[in-house]
C-alpha cells in the first residue's frame, strides 16, 4: 500500500487548523492567525510519530501528549484549567467532525441489505472531505453559540402565590424594565393560563405600559415571591397576565431585566 506523506501532512494540517479555529471561536480565545497556523503545523508534523510501532497503551499516551503540545503552542500556557478546557473542546470537536465524516462515508460508500453492508464503489475523496469539514464545523459552531445564548437568557421560574407554585419558562428580556408607578415593583409578563384565575375584580391592579407600537394598561397580580433558576428568590414582584402570544418557542414568561441586577 502506498502512503503519500505529503498528502497526509497537508490533510492533517488542514483538519487541525479547522479544529483549532473552531475551538478558538467557541471559547472566544481571540487566537492570532499565526498561532493557529503554528499549532496546525506542529500537529501535522507530530502525526509522523504515530507511524512508529508502539503498544496500544503507549500510542494512547503519545496521542494525549501530542494533543497537549498542540494546545499549548496554539493557545498558550496560563494554568491547568485553561489547558484542560482547550483540550476538552479540541477532543469534542475532533470526535464530532470524525463522527460526521464516518457517517457520510458509510452512507455514501456502502449499501446494506438488512445488517449486511457492502461497498458500492462510491468513495469519499479528499476534496469532498475538505469541503464538508468546514460546513460541519460551521453548523456546530452556530449551534454552540445558540445554546450559549439560550443558557444566558432562558430561565426556569417558580411563582409562589397563595401556597401554590406555578412553574414557568422565562426569557430575560433587556427591553422589559417595567415598574408599577405605585411602589416601583418590577413587573414580569406571563401568558400562563393558570394565572388567569387570580385575575378578578378585587385581586389585580393596572400598570400602564408602553412598547414600540402600543400602550395601555396591564392587569397585574401580587405574588408572594418568585424563584429564578441560577438567580435566586425575588420578592416584591408583580406578574402581568396577558393573552398576547409570546413569539419565542417554549416561553410563557418575559422576565424583567432589572431582576438580574438584584441581589
Amino acid at each position: 500500500m502506498k502512503v503519500y506523506i505529503d498528502l497526509i501532512l497537508f490533510l492533517n494540517f488542514a483538519f487541525d487548523f479547522l479544529l483549532l479555529l473552531t475551538v478558538s471561536i467557541i471559547l472566544k480565545r481571540n487566537t492570532p492567525l499565526k498561532r493557529l497556523f503554528l499549532g496546525s503545523l506542529v500537529g501535522s508534523i507530530t502525526i509522523l510519530v504515530l507511524f512508529i510501532p508502539f503498544t496500544t497503551l503507549t500510542l494512547f499516551i503519545m496521542k494525549i501528549l501530542l494533543s497537549i503540545i498542540i494546545i499549548v503552542v496554539t493557545y498558550g500556557l496560563k494554568d491547568l484549567k485553561y489547558i484542560l478546557t482547550n483540550l476538552l473542546y479540541f477532543y469534542i470537536t475532533s470526535i464530532l467532525l470524525g463522527g460526521f465524516l464516518y457517517y457520510l462515508n458509510i452512507n455514501l460508500s456502502y449499501k446494506n441489505i438488512g445488517m449486511v453492508f457492502y461497498h458500492k464503489g462510491i468513495g469519499i475523496n479528499y476534496i469532498f472531505l475538505l469541503i464538508a469539514s468546514p460546513i460541519i464545523l460551521l453548523i456546530y459552531t452556530k449551534q454552540m453559540k445558540k445554546q450559549e445564548y439560550i443558557n444566558n437568557t432562558y430561565y426556569k421560574v417558580d411563582v409562589y402565590i397563595k401556597n401554590k407554585i406555578i412553574r414557568l419558562n422565562g426569557f430575560m428580556d433587556t427591553g422589559n424594565t417595567l415598574l408599577d408607578p405605585y411602589k416601583k415593583r418590577k413587573v414580569i409578563i406571563s401568558t400562563n393560563k393558570e394565572l388567569n384565575k387570580y385575575i378578578n375584580e378585587n385581586n389585580f391592579l393596572l400598570v400602564p405600559y408602553e412598547s414600540l407600537n402600543t400602550k395601555g394598561l396591564l392587569k397585574c397580580i401580587k405574588v408572594d415571591k418568585i424563584y429564578i433558576e441560577n438567580l435566586g428568590i425575588r420578592k416584591n414582584v408583580l406578574v402581568g397576565v396577558t393573552k398576547e402570544k409570546i413569539k419565542i418557542d417554549g416561553i410563557d414568561c418575559i422576565l424583567n431585566y432589572l431582576l438580574k441586577e438584584d441581589k
